[in-house]
C-alpha cells in the first residue's frame, strides 16, 4: 500500500526502484498485487456487510446479505487479478505494433503497479455515502498519471514511440477496468448472477 502512495507521489523514483529490482512475474503477484487486491476488496465486503451499500433513489444505505456480499466479493477478487493479466497481455501486443519488445513479466509489472492507486481507492468503496463510480474515477485518473511515467521505465520504448504506447496503454486500461467494474457492479445488484 506504501508503495502506491509513492507511485501517486514520487512517481519517477518509484519506477526507478521497481524496474532496477527486476520482479519475477510470480514475486509481483503473490506480493503486491494478490494482497494489495485482496485488502480493497475485504475492505469493500466488510463495510457492505456492517453499514451497508448506498442504493439508487433511497435515502438509507440498504444491508447486503452474507452471501451477496461474500459472492461479490470473490467477484471483485477474481476480477482484478484478471483485469491485470488480460490489460498485460494486451499492452504487450500492442507494444509489438510501436516496434518494441518485451517481456510479459515487465508488462505484468507495469499494470500491477499503475493499477494500485485504483485497489487503493476501493477502501473508500466501503463507505455507504460513497459512490464506486466516484472511486473507480478518481482511482483511473491516479492510475493513468502513474503509468506516464511507467512506461519509459518499464517497457524504455523509443522515444518518438513513448507517448503513443502510453496512450495506447492508458485507454486500454481505461476500457478493461470499466468494464470489471460494470461487471461486479452489476453482481452486487443482482441483475448479473452467475452462479
Amino acid at each position: 500500500m506504501i508503495k502506491s502512495l509513492l507511485l501517486i507521489f514520487e512517481p519517477g523514483a518509484s519506477w526507478n526502484k521497481i524496474a532496477l529490482a527486476k520482479r519475477n512475474l510470480l514475486f509481483v503477484m503473490l506480493f503486491y498485487l494478490v494482497p494489495m487486491v485482496a485488502l480493497s476488496t475485504g475492505a469493500e465486503v466488510f463495510g457492505f456487510l456492517h453499514w451497508g451499500r448506498r442504493q439508487e433513489f433511497v435515502h438509507e444505505p440498504v444491508r447486503i446479505s452474507r452471501n451477496m456480499a461474500l459472492y461479490y466479493g470473490v467477484a471483485q477478487f477474481l476480477l482484478s487479478l484478471v483485469v491485470v493479466f488480460i490489460a498485460a497481455s494486451v499492452i504487450k501486443a500492442a507494444g509489438q505494433t510501436f516496434h518494441t519488445r518485451h517481456t510479459y513479466t515487465e508488462c505484468f509489472t507495469l499494470v500491477a503497479y499503475t493499477l494500485s492507486p485504483l485497489f487503493l481507492l476501493r477502501l473508500f468503496d466501503a463507505l455507504p455515502a460513497v459512490s464506486p463510480w466516484a472511486t473507480f474515477s478518481v482511482g483511473i485518473v491516479l492510475a493513468v498519471a502513474v503509468l506516464y511515467s511507467g512506461v519509459p521505465r518499464m517497457l524504455q520504448p523509443d522515444p518518438p514511440h513513448a507517448f503513443g504506447l502510453y496512450f495506447t496503454s492508458a485507454v486500454l486500461l481505461l476500457i478493461i477496468s470499466g468494464l470489471a467494474r460494470l461487471l461486479t457492479l452489476l453482481i452486487l445488484q443482482g441483475r448479473l448472477n452467475l452462479h
